[in-house]
């Protein structure tokens, strides 16, 4: 039912925006398919497969998080390859040690989207076999879940904190799952997470990066917008947005959060670019992380449900940290951005430090692109993404496959032979939307989780509302 108001829930059918972006998935994906299939990513200069650590024994990571993206691309042809390999490959009961966050995102993200958007129920019932594999990451003695998983023996394996962006970045994908499988325990499990949140003290109303999921306190007080922190923000307004607006306690913690990061880490430089430090227990690092260029768009889908006479701030807000990561590409030799740059010693929006010059391929500065480009129509967003694509094709495209590079600052290009699976679900997905009309997914009617897999808005029926009112009120 909550489904009834989406426009375009099964193929859709719409020009395609320009045809270089559908060339570069193509290219991405035709190469994986040669040297690659069944495998997690595809290692473009070696043309071999790579399994990595990240998903147990959990195997294509690629092609899970490519379902949407060729679908809502319509290359037809693409798309049945991949959801045959979901139908007669996808191993959800392999041995191994499973970021619970990687697996959540990518696995359970990229399957949901794929249900949504075509109606298959393959996908469902694949989906939800994998969400039940991730309860055992919650028996700890707060509920906040191990940042580690082994899907096999179903049990989890990992000692020391668990960390914000892991443990905060559930929610979307949760709620689905209970929404499709009638089972509260999911939505259960993150509400409970939010709970211990709302409970245990913030310093200066700051959520530090760990905490312990066996005493559930900060571990220590290191707060980021970039990595350890980030996609927690990103999913408080987003799951007030994926709500229809009705989850009020997502959007008081956000905003809440939002008034802390604006007392505490949004900066001016000298130069005039605002930009989020990070907080060491109340000292200032003045550094910014690819992985932080996100907030632009978060930002941005968050200006109009604050306080109305902060609506414009916000959006300033959001326009100006968007244009402080593009201007962290075209600073750059190949005019691709940094893994993270510095605003001290002299420097602005550069990385100082050789170990921050790489680019692999991330999508975040895009991702806030095309939410400006949705949110204003101001052309120079699309401008700016065109010379991502313009940099991407020139020194990121190699013979079999798209590559990170290991400087930016450098136009000898030196890769790192890893063509990661977000970027055929992130970087493509994002460019391609910036190019698209606002039809594609319209934000009023989608949410995307982090790694870009488009969720629907849940709208209740009056009816629905006033039954669940009452189940409550008779417990």
């Amino acid at each position: 039912a909550f489904l009834s108001h989406l426009r375009t829930p099964r193929l859709i059918c719409l020009p395609p925006p320009h045809p270089l972006m559908l060339q570069m998935m193509k290219f991405s994906w035709d190469n994986y398919k040669r040297y690659a299939w069944g495998k997690n990513e595809l290692r473009p200069l070696t043309r071999n497969g790579h399994i990595g650590n990240m998903f147990g024994g959990l195997r294509g990571a690629s092609i899970i998080d490519s379902l949407d993206t060729l679908y809502i691309m319509g290359l037809t042809e693409e798309y049945n390859d991949a959801k045959e390999w979901v139908q007669t490959s996808l191993d959800l009961n392999s041995n191994g040690e499973a970021s619970l966050f990687e697996v959540n995102i990518r696995y359970v993200g990229g399957l949901l989207a794929a249900y949504y958007l075509t109606g298959e129920e393959m996908y469902k019932n694949k989906v939800l076999e994998l969400g039940e594999k991730l309860l055992p990451a919650f028996n700890t003695p707060t509920g906040i879940p191990r940042g580690v998983i082994n899907l096999g023996s179903w049990g989890w394996a990992s000692a020391g904190s668990s960390i914000l962006a892991e443990f905060g970045t559930l929610h979307l994908e949760f709620v689905h799952l209970s929404e499709l499988s009638g089972n509260p325990v999911y939505t259960e499990k993150v509400m409970n997470i939010r709970k211990l949140l709302n409970k245990i003290e913030k310093p200066h109303g700051l959520y530090p990066n760990f905490l312990s999921p066996v005493s559930g306190n900060w571990v220590q007080h290191h707060v980021s917008i970039g990595g350890l922190g980030d996609s927690f923000y990103e999913y408080l307004i987003k799951s007030y947005l994926m709500s229809d607006k009705t989850d009020g306690e997502a959007k008081k913690m956000y905003y809440g959060a939002m008034e802390a990061i604006e007392a505490n880490l949004v900066q001016k430089s000298p130069g005039g670019l605002t930009y989020m430090a990070e907080w060491r227990g109340g000292i200032l690092d003045h550094k910014m992380g690819h992985l932080a260029c996100f907030s632009g768009g978060m930002i941005g889908i968050g200006a109009d449900d604050g306080a109305p006479e902060k609506r414009q701030h916000f959006l300033d807000l959001a326009a100006e940290i968007t244009h402080t990561c593009h201007e962290s590409y075209t600073r750059s030799a190949t005019k691709l951005g940094p893994e993270a740059f510095r605003f001290d010693g002299g420097g602005e929006a550069t990385a100082t430090r050789l170990s921050d010059r790489y680019y692999i391929l991330r999508p975040e500065v895009i991702e806030s692109y095309m939410y400006m480009w949705r949110l204003t129509h101001d052309p120079k967003y699309r401008e700016w993404g065109w010379e991502a694509v313009e940099a991407l094709e020139q020194h990121c495209r190699v013979e079999s496959g798209f590559s990170g590079i290991r400087d930016v600052y450098t136009m000898t290009a030196s890769h790192d032979n890893m063509q990661q699976s977000f970027f055929l679900s992130e970087t493509l997905k994002y460019l391609y939307l910036l190019f698209s009309d606002d039809d594609l997914l319209p934000l009023e009617d989608w949410v995307f989780n982090t790694e870009a897999h488009p969720l629907p808005v849940i709208r209740r029926s009056c009816a629905q509302d006033e039954a669940t009112q009452d189940k409550t009120s008779s417990e």
